[in-house]
């Protein structure tokens, strides 16, 4: 004879396991449409986020607000292995997306990121962390780097500044609030390197892209408009755009040709950026350069100028090596 509660046993086991069949099928669901969209972007509204210091290889870096932010330098992109995983500050990262990741931005920021090699310029939303390779200013999304026009190179020269007005709005949405008025603020205490003179700010033709096979096409262009326009951003967030394009729209601008250099370090007094410079000839041709910055003169040690990015990745590595973990690659 059967014990009573046998049957009792087999019904619960059917039970469960139909539960998990039914989880495991609302799973396979939940994992199938993420894979066709990116990410279910209903649950990821990512927040606003600065950060505390960090070091990377020895290097350190340090997250803050900074409004006149202008560098240039070696942009890389980043995609298939992070797709749909959490980004710096919660959202979920979909590599078709207009994003890119910064080491020291606030999250998010708006910038502009220009191709100093084809004049390509696109503004892009900063939602992640990154890139973690000492001779990077930038990691963009996949998408952003097709725009660009250097997914298959790897690696491009670029020209990055900061949006402040569609900044502050953004991180006011990340906040929780409104996109309200923007507020000024004070200045950094230390000069922001000058935009390159290769670059000039005005566009000269506005194009249009077409997405590539089995990716994402970005939003379409708007018209400018007078006040703050929403567009959509990743992780259910929305881009504030104020009058500029909106995210994956590309203009194109002149540019001239620019060259590679590893930058060691700037200084007020020359004789102590000339005698960096005697240091650091035994890692290529080492120099310094004259430079006046928000009325002051300073005096950069750079070696160069390096005709290849890999070239200039091997100094970079062997000047931080030797002691001088604020070397970095520039451009101009």
């Amino acid at each position: 004879m059967r014990h009573p509660r046998a049957g009792v046993g087999i019904v619960l086991a059917l039970v469960s396991a139909l539960g998990l069949a039914g989880c495991a099928e609302t799973e396979f669901l939940v994992n199938t449409a993420k894979q066709a969209k990116g990410a279910d972007r209903a649950g990821s509204v990512g927040a606003y986020k600065v950060g505390s210091p960090y070091q990377i290889s020895g290097v350190w870096y340090y997250p803050k607000e900074e409004w006149d932010y202008v560098e240039t330098g070696i942009a890389s992109w980043y995609g298939p292995g992070f797709h749909g995983r959490s980004t710096a500050n919660g959202e979920l990262f979909d590599e078709n997306d207009v994003t890119a990741a910064h080491r020291t931005l606030p999250l998010p920021s708006i910038v502009r990121v220009t191709n100093l090699g084809n004049g390509r310029s696109l503004v892009v939303r900063v939602n992640d962390r990154g890139p973690f390779a000492h001779g990077r200013i930038i990691d963009m999304s996949r998408r952003s780097a097709q725009l660009l026009g250097f997914e298959r190179q790897g690696t491009a020269k670029v020209k990055v500044e900061i949006l402040p007005e569609d900044s502050r709005r953004e991180q006011a949405v990340a906040r929780g609030g409104a996109p309200g008025p923007v507020l000024a603020s004070a200045s950094p205490t230390e000069p922001a390197a000058p935009a390159p003179q290769a670059v000039p700010s005005p566009p000269v033709q506005v194009s249009r892209l077409d997405a590539p096979s089995g990716a994402a096409a970005a939003p379409a262009p708007r018209p400018a408009a007078a006040t703050a326009s929403r567009s959509p951003g990743a992780g259910g967030t929305a881009a504030v755009v104020a009058g500029g394009p909106p995210p994956g729209t590309v203009e194109t601008v002149p540019v001239s040709p620019t060259d590679i250099w590893v930058q060691v370090g700037s200084f007020e007094n020359r004789d102590n950026a000339q005698r960096l410079s005697v240091r650091m000839r035994s890692f290529g041709p080492a120099g310094v350069q004259r430079a006046e910055v928000a009325g002051r003169t300073f005096h950069r040690v750079r070696i160069g100028p390096l005709t290849e990015v890999a070239s200039a990745d091997r100094v970079l590595e062997r000047v931080i090596a030797a002691g001088y973990p604020g070397a970095r690659i520039v451009v101009d």
